[in-house]
């Protein structure tokens, strides 16, 4: 008897590890209860929301600014990827908003965030809230996210992985980091 894809997908992404932690099959999402809708606030503290960026592709990627490798490595490639884009199909990266949302909004203030997503790709939306802001959207895209230790210098154990959602936000691929190669084919492959 074969899993169903959808349990296989959710029993993945429920496996918690350290920062950096599990990683999401790659392939499509149709037909899965992923994402919804947001209200956070930008690196200038204005309020963004999922509608507005009305006919796009969203790439989304949750994490945090003081982690100490996965986030940055995974976003380095994911900016390196959309690059490649640009210079080879500039109407197909035109049309995918790169999306940082942050885990840690307690550290993670608008004036951090703006800073972090900046240091990536100009385009890069870093996205911050209150943890009541934050919380039901990091349910909303099934992610795993808990803190380790205490004082300034704690963790966010998390999962790890970026979403592709269609501009009807609706979500379409887990999109691997392993590579700006693999961030590229993957989004040369779904986004038109």
């Amino acid at each position: 008897m074969r899993p169903n894809r959808r349990f296989v997908i959710l029993l993945a992404l429920a496996v918690v590890a350290a920062c950096g932690g599990p990683r999401a099959p790659d392939g499509p999402l149709t037909g899965s209860a992923i994402g919804g809708p947001f209200r956070l606030s930008d690196g200038n503290g204005r309020t963004v929301s999922d509608r507005d960026f009305p006919g796009k592709w969203q790439l989304v990627y949750f994490g945090y600014t003081f982690c100490p490798d996965v986030c940055p490595t995974d976003l380095q490639h994911i900016a390196q990827g959309l690059r490649i884009i640009e210079k080879s199909h500039p109407d197909i990266a035109a049309n995918v908003v790169p999306i940082f949302i942050t885990l840690d909004p307690e550290r993670d203030t608008p004036a951090v965030v703006k800073i972090f997503a900046a240091a990536f790709h100009p385009r890069l939306v870093g996205l911050t809230g209150t943890r009541s802001q934050i919380d039901p959207v990091l349910k909303a895209f099934r992610v795993y996210a808990t803190k380790e230790g205490t004082g300034p210098d704690y963790l966010m154990n998390h999962s790890a992985m970026a979403y592709l959602m269609d501009p009807a936000g609706k979500p379409v691929s887990f999109v691997t980091q392993a590579s700006a190669d693999d961030v590229a084919a993957e989004l040369l492959k779904y986004v038109r």
